[in-house]
């Protein structure tokens, strides 16, 4: 036992073997994931040429050797993109939503390898790794079959009835740059890159040099799927280096990340007077009302708040349970915590994995530490599991937490969840509210009147109801993001492709000219357009 844990904890299991280790019969280790045939083959979807590596969490070892883009690599990246994006554009819309389908078919057939991938670079569960196909999928389907219909032309009402003929066109925006995170390197890459191709745009995608393989290997099946090589360009490098690039040369920006980098990324492109969606950090909260499910709560908190070890923007950081159930509830969701297997094989069977790398493990350390040192109760958890591998944690749950403590109020990003008692819905509704982050929320009850009320007053661009994230999330026809400073735009649904446009408003008039004509005076036709406008109103014309 450890000052940091409580007296009755029990270490969560251990599942798997190490990745990296001679395979046993039937194993697969990363030298059988990470082959050189593979990286040569993804490797040449890289515009650089300095060099550089990525390893695996897993050990800390390294993955791969891999081009490195300097400044100039990625202006030659935007060159190529925009001279493919100009035959793709004219390319018909259902023939780019075909692409789409194809890769939808692609991935699922083919999900093995990525999951490989995946957990090699995240150091996640594989089931947690399998969340990122599904969702790749989903938006794959959804945009395969939808973006002919939010993309069309649409005819509107006119100034003069009959006489004004409108038509609202959409027209890509171009190349869009696209910095995507490590914590969710296909869905977070790819996923969000889809739209923007069938919208006809090309992207310059820098991912995260740590989980670039993922978007490499998402690309190739892209283009595998029919997607012109081209018109999807990877530059990989330090973010300080070759983000500001994507960001000078982009028609539109797309960022998820940090709250901080994600204001330097808005203010280089208000500067240059193009458009940008950020999806930035969270500090989101569950509340368990006092008619919520008991046991479905706690096995939900722990789906909620450990997935992909604690490192998922949306995950839930602040729990908090009315008091009249917080003893039951904390009984049940603790034992369940206690009992989660932490692995390293690249297979089912492991409830949680790694943090990704010492910067993740030295921050959750130090909350945790600091939260215990002022007086916080650890429930479960609360310590590193070097046995298991460099940078994991035990999924930990933390009681007492006070304002002053950093956990209370910072993004933790790792597997730790504060809890806190309320006595009404209007002091959960505030205390929830009380963050300068609003990207998720979960609310828990059988009441269904209730949880829409509560819903409606919670400040957070999701709201799930009786589960974590999920079911927010995937719905891909309704927009996700989040509000104040958990970013800016929308992605999902038809915001989340026609971020990747420019409206275009055609008016045609026939007939008769907006002035004055047929020797009417312009006295008599200010009174004929003054007269037509209140029948038009009578009439309910919008």
């Amino acid at each position: 036992m450890t000052d940091t844990q409580a007296p009755d904890a029990q270490a969560p299991d251990i599942a798997g073997t190490n990745p990296l280790a001679p395979s046993p019969e039937g194993v697969r280790t990363a030298a059988d994931v990470v082959t050189p045939e593979l990286v040569a083959r993804l490797a040449k979807g890289v515009t650089g040429s300095g060099r550089t590596a990525n390893h695996t969490p897993f050990t800390g070892e390294k993955l791969a050797d891999l081009p490195e883009s300097a400044p100039e690599d990625v202006l030659r990246a935007f060159e190529a993109a925009r001279a493919a994006q100009a035959v793709w554009e004219r390319t018909p819309v259902r023939q780019r939503a075909a692409v789409l389908l194809r890769f939808h078919d692609l991935i699922l057939e083919r999900q093995a390898e990525v999951l490989d991938l995946v957990q090699l670079e995240t150091g996640k569960a594989r089931l947690h790794a399998h969340e990122e196909v599904l969702a790749v999928a989903i938006a794959a389907r959804h945009y395969g079959r939808k973006a002919p219909a939010y993309l069309r032309a649409k005819r509107h009402t006119g100034a003069v009835p009959t006489l004004t003929k409108v038509t609202e066109l959409r027209h890509p925006r171009g190349v869009v740059g696209q910095i995507a995170p490590w914590n969710y390197p296909l869905e977070l890459s790819v996923g969000d890159a889809l739209p923007a191709f069938v919208a006809g745009n090309a992207v310059v995608m820098k991912p995260d040099t740590e989980t670039c393989l993922t978007a490499l290997w998402a690309r190739d099946l892209l283009i595998e799927a029919g997607l012109p090589e081209g018109v999807f360009q990877v530059v990989i490098g330090e973010g300080p280096v070759v983000g500001p690039e994507l960001v000078k040369h982009a028609d539109y920006v797309s960022f998820t990340g940090s709250t901080r980098t994600g204001r330097e990324v808005a203010q280089g492109a208000a500067a240059r007077l193009i458009g940008v969606s950020l999806e930035l950090g969270g500090k989101n909260a569950m509340l368990v009302l006092d008619d919520a499910d008991i046991e479905k709560a706690a096995a939900g908190a722990v789906r909620a708040c450990f997935s992909s070890a604690g490192q998922l923007c949306i995950s839930i950081e602040r729990l908090y349970v009315h008091e009249s159930v917080a003893d039951a509830f904390l009984e049940r969701f603790a034992a369940r915590t206690r009992a989660m297997r932490l692995g390293n094989s690249l297979a089912y069977g492991a409830d949680m994995g790694s943090l990704v790398g010492e910067r993740q493990l030295k921050n959750v350390e130090r909350h945790v530490r600091e939260a215990v040192d002022k007086g916080a109760t650890v429930l479960a958890g609360g310590v590193a599991r070097p046995d298991i591998g460099p940078f994991f944690f035990e999924p930990t749950i933390l009681d007492g937490v006070e304002g002053s403590m950093a956990v209370c109020e910072e993004e933790t990003f790792g597997p730790v969840v504060s809890v806190y008692r309320f006595g009404s819905d209007d002091d959960a509704v505030e205390r929830a509210n009380a963050t300068p982050y609003g990207l998720n929320a979960s609310v828990w009850t059988t009441s269904s009147s209730r949880s829409r009320d509560i819903a409606a007053r919670l400040r957070t661009g999701t709201v799930n109801v009786n589960e974590g994230y999920a079911p927010a999330y995937g719905s891909v026809q309704s927009p996700m993001g989040g509000m104040k400073d958990s970013g800016l735009g929308r992605r999902h649904g038809s915001e989340g492709i026609l971020k990747y446009t420019e409206a275009q408003t055609v008016a045609q008039q026939r007939l008769l000219p907006m002035a004055p004509s047929l020797g009417m005076t312009e006295e008599g036709y200010a009174r004929f357009m003054t007269t037509s406008l209140r029948l038009l109103k009578a009439l309910r014309f919008r």
